[in-house]
């Protein structure tokens, strides 16, 4: 039986869920995409440098163990780390979905579009009326 990198990624993940709690779960595993499966290694793809190091610090024991009952003692894992490329590229994408599924906004009777603020009716509270810009004289001047 050929093993896939997805099929082999999604039974780590089944051993790793019983061992973390949901949270960790959901936070440090649930982001990671399986990318490819090339003579017993398997490489994922983390979001960040932050989130590799994170993994390789505190789930590395997990991880291993997980891998190697998969693909035998010569398992091993390799990271990808996605580039700011991608992520711009995934957030443009995401920008575009919003953009279509944004309602256009209306003017109400004020002519102002609602979620708008009319920043000119907006005191400065850092302004305390009756107080003048005084100039005082540093008394560490020599004399």
């Amino acid at each position: 039986m050929v093993k896939d990198c997805v099929t082999v990624w999604d039974s780590c993940l089944h051993v790793i869920r019983r061992n973390v709690n949901g949270q960790s779960f959901k936070t440090w595993f649930e982001p990671i995409r399986p990318i490819r499966l090339e003579n017993n290694a398997l490489t994922i793809q983390v979001p960040n440098k932050f989130f590799y190091e994170w993994l390789e610090e505190h789930y590395v024991s997990l991880l291993k163990m997980s891998i190697r009952k998969e693909l035998g003692d010569k398992g091993r894992l390799e990271y990808q780390i996605l580039s700011s490329n991608h992520r711009q590229a995934r957030n443009e994408e995401a920008q575009k979905a919003a953009d279509v599924a944004t309602v256009p906004k209306v003017a109400n009777n004020n002519g102002v579009n609602p979620g708008t603020i009319d920043t000119n009716s907006i005191k400065n509270p850092f302004i305390i009326p009756g107080i003048k810009k005084l100039k005082i004289e540093s008394q560490l001047k020599p004399n």
